[in-house]
């Protein structure tokens, strides 16, 4: 997968796209999902090009990468779930399921979320 410079997060990133913004600093934006798939549901993207978490791991600075993870954490204080507990989840590539090629981060909670991965 390659970056699109107009996938939809960067088109939010550019002002293009509305969203609902939770937080947003010098490395990250987070905002509210449209189409929530639990109680809360937020996205956490960087503001770098990157395309997934292995384009961002190899190429983002020490800065951009303790930005993110500082992020995900404001996020969910923000959000008022970071007590109760959340899940933190990133989708990489097409086994993956991701289905915008920009890095990026869901976190989950204000809800009973359940194992992550049903038994068979």
């Amino acid at each position: 997968m390659t970056y699109d410079k107009n996938n939809v997060f960067a088109k939010i990133l550019r002002g293009e796209i509305p969203c609902e913004k939770i937080y947003e600093d010098k490395y990250v934006l987070a905002f509210y999902d449209i189409n929530p798939q639990k109680k809360i549901h937020a996205l956490i993207i960087p503001k770098g090009e990157y395309v997934d978490l292995d384009d961002f791991s190899s190429k983002a600075s020490e800065k951009e990468i303790s930005g993110l993870i500082k992020g995900i954490s404001i996020a969910a204080k923000k959000v008022g779930i970071s007590n109760d507990g959340y899940r933190s989840l990133v989708n990489i590539g097409e086994n993956g399921n991701q289905e915008v090629p920009h890095l990026h981060f869901h976190i989950f909670g204000g809800e009973k979320l359940g194992k992550m991965v049903p038994q068979s």
